[in-house]
């Protein structure tokens, strides 16, 4: 099958589809022509993809003679699409999905990586793949113009010896990364001990890092007065896990779960509560929107939905979460939900979970409870 006509099979599914709304992109084609004379001469294992959007990279470098590809992807929604991908494409095993670290770029010499949107996230790539790739390994981060920066080189530039830039082709741009700095060693997850008693640890794609956000902040001074007779507590989409591991501090009758579809959120949460003395009592699961908890077995969910996107798109991602919360909390159970009080989420949280009222305000943050119907 040639590299365009599989490239055409792909689907964004499970993720939102739309004619505008694509599942390879320009960047995804750059870097498999730039790789494309390494992947056929590579031996078995030697190749590493890396947030790989939908599966045009992985499945692109097996179409080009890459074998046993070894894939990290942050998002859980990516690696069900790739899945999917690579049904439909007839490459079902010719792949791994292993975690960030030395299981993954051991020995590897060749990876491809969709440029990540933080400086911290490419810094933990960059430290790893350093690390523990093979002496000769070329690291090739891809991604939109517009987002690129000089800063991106200093922070390859730090674990690789030589790091240039290719010219732009369709708005996107490589850089090249070659000759690993031995000695480098990876800094992450990173921890952070903060005034009010928390210590919180965080991974390079983990959202705000170790810093607690304005809105979590507002959430946690409401949660005193949350759902007083809860038995079991959900944390979803818990990014570091702050608030998971705030509820099992405060309340120690309480059993709870965390859960974010983010790889690195996930694991930044275990270390927050290890760090805190609660890995025993928080549970952290990775999946999409609470699908792996089952219906009507949850008091209390808290939730600081994301607000840092477009209008639209914030939307339809909290009202998803919205749902999940819905489906999962018993009849009478309470979700605490903080956002931005610019966000219509009130008539949505109504409509989707039940009675909703407000439980503190400031001049830029809502905290809301709402109550489970019952049927």
């Amino acid at each position: 099958m040639s590299d365009r006509n599989l490239l055409d099979l792909l689907r964004r599914d499970p993720d939102v589809e739309a004619p505008d709304l694509v599942a390879v992109d320009a960047t995804d084609r750059l870097l498999l022509d730039e790789a494309g004379e390494l992947l056929a001469a590579l031996e078995p294992g030697e190749v590493v993809v890396v947030d790989d959007s939908y599966g045009a990279l992985t499945l692109g470098a097996v179409d080009a003679g890459a074998r046993d590809v070894r894939v990290h992807q942050d998002l859980l929604v990516g690696e069900l699409a790739l899945a999917r991908n690579a049904e439909r494409t007839g490459l079902a095993g010719t792949y791994r999905s292993l975690p960030l670290g030395s299981e993954l770029t051991d020995g590897a010499r060749l990876v491809l990586a969709k440029a990540p949107k933080s400086l911290d996230a490419l810094r933990e790539l960059t430290e790893v793949v350093a690390a523990s790739a093979a002496p000769d390994a070329t690291l090739l981060v891809g991604g939109r113009v517009k987002h690129m920066t000089l800063a991106m080189n200093d922070v390859l530039a730090s674990a690789f010896t030589d790091v240039r830039a290719t010219l732009a082709r369709q708005k996107s741009r490589l850089l090249v990364a070659r000759g690993p700095r031995r000695g480098v060693t990876s800094s992450f997850p990173r921890r952070q001990e903060h005034p009010f008693g928390l210590t919180v640890c965080a991974h390079g794609a983990a959202f705000a890092g170790t810093r607690v956000d304005a809105g979590t902040r507002a959430l946690l001074r409401a949660l005193p007065g949350a759902a007083p007779d809860a038995r079991t507590a959900l944390d979803l989409g818990c990014g570091t896990g702050v608030l998971a591991t705030a509820l099992a501090l405060a309340r120690p009758e309480l059993a709870v779960l965390a859960g974010d579809q983010s790889a690195a959120a996930v694991a930044s949460a275990e270390a927050t509560a290890a760090a805190n003395g609660v890995a025993e009592r928080v549970r952290v699961v990775r999946d999409d929107a609470a699908s792996t908890v089952a219906d009507a077995s949850v008091d209390l969910v808290v939730c600081n939905p994301p607000f840092h996107l477009g209008a639209a798109v914030v939307t339809g991602a909290a009202d998803r979460l919205f749902a999940g919360a819905a489906r999962v909390l018993r009849p009478g159970g309470e979700l605490w939900c903080v956002y931005n009080n610019r966000l219509p989420h009130k008539a949505a949280l109504r409509r989707l979970v039940g009675p909703t009222r407000v439980a503190a305000a400031d001049r830029r943050f809502t905290v809301t409870v709402s109550t489970r119907r019952v049927h």
